[in-house]
């Protein structure tokens, strides 16, 4: 199979969809492999690398228009849309429930959309849990470099000092991202509060911290009260292939602390809070009614070389079974790969993604 990785061209992104050694691995294996000029080189993998693992150094335009299969790490932008054929399978994160016009661009143009978000396998979100695990990990560290008094912030330092008590913390939701937000916040000295519907999770929490971290159920009453105490706020709901649920509302705001700030990690689909919307790294933080937000869609890039190895690790794999079996065999009888699928043949087949953007499924 003719496999073509684009340089990434979303604002201050630096990823990217493959490394050198997974070329040298799906080269041995009978593959080809097209690697745009310049795709590595944010994560420190150069072309020269590429060219010695045994790919192909070419433009974007003909990544696009060789390849069968095109493994990304961000949604296409509206620019590459054009690039897109039929014939194509799109392996990416995706996040299609707040992107309708992405979404309608796939069916048109009939794209296989094969997303890492909703690749299940054991019950579990092996393609998104390494990226969810350092965006966890980054939240409580952008929150507190937020909360000083010249970006914005309350001007608390989240640690506390002697004599003085320390940020208090609320996280919104118990998964990968809620659970590595919790180990770092608590383990920097922050008053940490986890709240999430299942108490399964939360029961988990407990024993992980062994009491070091508070544990709620998500109620609207839960979250109001904790909301009047919170100076950090961080989004960690997930729905796979959904948007998420607003738990915070612009009304909600009005009772939080002056210079507070929220992380909606949640972002990339819809987000948690409802006066979220996408930053980006060059322009991260906008603040609504003296509450500042951090809502950057794309939080891992900030930490390329850590994050392209992270993912592709748990990446590859998947490439590999895409590649051996082709595109169509892997998508109707691979029921991991039939998991992660979202458009095929001009119509929507993940079922929350339909419920979120109202079509109906294949």
């Amino acid at each position: 199979m003719i496999i073509g990785v684009p340089r990434e061209i979303k604002i201050e992104e630096f990823r990217v969809g493959i490394t050198p050694f997974g070329v040298q691995d799906l080269v041995q294996e009978g593959h080809r492999v097209l690697i745009e000029t310049n795709a590595g080189a944010g994560s420190g993998f150069s072309d020269d690398n590429y060219r010695k693992a045994g790919s192909e150094i070419v433009d974007k335009k003909q990544v696009f228009s060789q390849s069968e299969l095109i493994v990304k790490v961000k949604e296409p932008m509206p620019q590459e849309y054009e690039l897109l054929r039929e014939e194509h399978a799109l392996f990416t994160y995706l996040h299609l429930a707040p992107n309708r016009e992405l979404t309608e661009v796939l069916l048109k143009k009939k794209i296989t959309g094969i997303g890492y978000e909703t690749l299940t396998k054991d019950g579990t979100l092996p393609l998104l849990a390494p990226m969810s695990e350092i965006a966890g990990r980054m939240a409580p560290l952008m929150a507190a470099h937020y909360l000083q008094k010249f970006k914005g912030g309350s001007g608390i330092l989240a640690t506390g000092a002697s004599g003085v008590k320390p940020a208090k913390v609320m996280i919104l939701g118990a998964g990968v991202v809620g659970t590595n937000a919790a180990r770092v916040a608590s383990n920097l000295g922050m008053e940490t509060v986890v709240m999430n519907k299942d108490t399964e999770r939360l029961q988990k929490i407990d024993e992980m911290f062994m009491g070091r971290v508070e544990t709620l159920p998500v109620t609207i009453q839960t979250i109001a009260e904790e909301l009047r105490d919170a100076d950090i706020i961080i989004g960690a709901v997930l729905i796979p292939g959904a948007r998420t649920p607003i738990l915070i509302t612009r009304q909600m705001l009005g009772t939080m602390k002056t210079g507070s700030v929220i992380v909606d990690v949640a972002v990339d689909q819809g987000g948690c809070i409802e006066t979220s919307r996408p930053t980006t790294h060059d322009d991260p933080v906008y603040a609504v009614d003296g509450i500042i937000h951090y809502c950057v869609a794309n939080m891992p890039g900030a930490y390329p070389r850590t994050s392209t190895l992270a993912l592709t690790n748990a990446t590859l794999p998947y490439v590999k079974i895409i590649a051996t079996e082709g595109i169509m065999k892997a998508v109707q009888t691979d029921p991991i790969i039939q998991s992660a699928l979202n458009t095929y043949q001009g119509k929507i087949v993940n079922k929350a993604l339909a419920e979120s953007l109202r079509f109906t499924t294949g």
